[in-house]
């Protein structure tokens, strides 16, 4: 008897900086901020529900976010295609950044969610978007300290 174990719907992540909600609110949600450790270019329409940033890893791109939630400086939220499907694929993962100050900076923490939605066979695409998390909160952490 095969067990089919269902893909996880979420990715949770958190991140200690030390740097103040401001100052990574702005690495998030700034063409410059989110261009310089969320991919390699970024471009934002409307920083508000409704709008959209296009990103950019290199020669790959545009991947358009649909931003959802717009709440300053503490919660971002967007959603964005799932690797793997086609672009007219309505099916999409739900990412939201929330902030908290703590006594040496702030408290980042992201949760994609969305994959429990998708097919077996694209399992690779949660898997993906974990060590992309794991990457891309690395950059971000270094573009902070930067900058600093």
């Amino acid at each position: 008897m095969e067990v089919v174990v269902p893909l996880p719907d979420r990715i949770e992540r958190t991140l200690e900086l030390h740097h103040p909600p401001d100052k990574v609110w702005n690495a998030l949600t700034t063409a410059e901020g989110l261009g310089s450790w969320f991919g390699s270019r970024a471009e934002i329409d409307d920083l508000c529900p409704g709008g959209t940033v296009r990103v950019w890893w290199d020669d790959d791109g545009p991947h358009t976010l649909s931003i959802q939630t717009v709440e300053p400086p503490r919660r971002f939220a967007f959603t964005w295609p799932i690797e793997g499907l086609p672009p007219s694929d309505p099916r999409r993962t739900h990412v939201e950044i929330s902030l908290a100050p703590t006594p040496t900076g702030t408290r980042l923490m992201v949760v994609d969610t969305g994959f429990a939605q998708l097919p077996d066979h694209l399992a690779n695409a949660y898997e993906g978007n974990v060590s992309g998390w794991t990457t891309e909160l690395a950059e971000l952490a270094e573009y902070l300290d930067a900058a600093a």
